[in-house]
């Protein structure tokens, strides 16, 4: 499959999907507390789409049932909404997207509910922090195993946390998920070649254990296999005409954490 080259006034209506899917992160983030079932989180989502007059790109996308993925402790990804309780001390992985106009958003966040273990917390600090390293490297004349490289050198220069093998980023347009897909690990300086107009979702997906995966009779919800609690963090980027990134489901455009890492991002989004 060919890799989607998108025009500025293309990436302007991304960034209107995008700043959809930062809108129902924020709903969520500001709702989420104990007692709370998965399902009353997606009904939220829901709303939120719908008031920016945007439509879902989870529901229904290959049979799934739901407008985000709720995936809990040692769900680590595709999580189906129902009825399950949130509690305190859970660690909650939220995965949604929107469509605008035809092109897509996609992005996901780990939160920790009340009081949480140390250990957790880092975790989820851990791979966000990953998230935003593979991004910087992932610039204009970058080849794309660079993003892979990066994410995995700070993952494992961190401690000792489980890389999901079989998952990764992807490119993203006028479908959800397009080529390239982005590995969160690997050698540095292979594969294409980072150009203006291309746009990744670029989303590593860690466990406090090993790597290995299963997933569960729903065909859905992916777990670890040694029930170690995993995190999950995604955004999708883009590289501007000006040869600048500019992150699509950031409210800020990814300027505070990627300024922090020496990167100057775009102004024509």
């Amino acid at each position: 499959m060919a890799i989607q080259i998108k025009t500025l006034d293309e990436l302007k209506i991304m960034r209107r999907a995008g700043l959809v899917v930062a809108q129902i992160h924020q709903a969520i983030r500001d709702v989420i507390k104990p007692g709370m079932t998965t399902d009353a989180l997606d009904v939220i989502a829901a709303a939120v789409i719908k008031r920016a007059g945007a439509t879902s790109n989870f529901l229904n996308y290959h049979g799934f049932p739901a407008t985000i993925c709720v995936s809990i402790n040692d769900e680590i990804v595709h999580g189906i909404p129902g009825a399950k309780i949130i509690n305190v001390g859970d660690v909650i992985s939220v995965d949604c997207g929107a469509i605008v106009d035809g092109w897509h958003g996609d992005a996901a966040f780990s939160i920790g509910i009340g009081t949480v273990d140390s250990a957790d917390q880092r975790l989820m600090d851990v791979c966000e922090e990953s998230m935003w390293r593979g991004i910087a490297a992932g610039k204009n004349g970058a080849k794309l195993t660079d993003i892979g490289y990066a994410i995995e050198q700070y993952t494992n220069s961190q401690g000792k946390y489980g890389i999901l093998r079989e998952y990764g980023g992807h490119g993203i347009g006028t479908e959800m998920h397009q080529a390239p897909h982005v590995l969160n690990f690997g050698k540095a300086g292979q594969g294409p070649e980072i150009v203006p107009g291309l746009v990744l979702a670029i989303e590593p997906m860690i466990t406090r254990g090993s790597e290995r995966t299963k997933v569960l009779s729903d065909d859905w919800t992916v777990v670890s296999v040694d029930k170690s609690r995993g995190a999950h963090f995604e955004h999708s980027y883009a590289i501007c005409p000006d040869g600048k990134p500019f992150v699509l489901t950031a409210i800020d455009g990814g300027r505070s954490q990627l300024n922090r890492l020496g990167v100057e991002i775009s102004d024509l989004l």
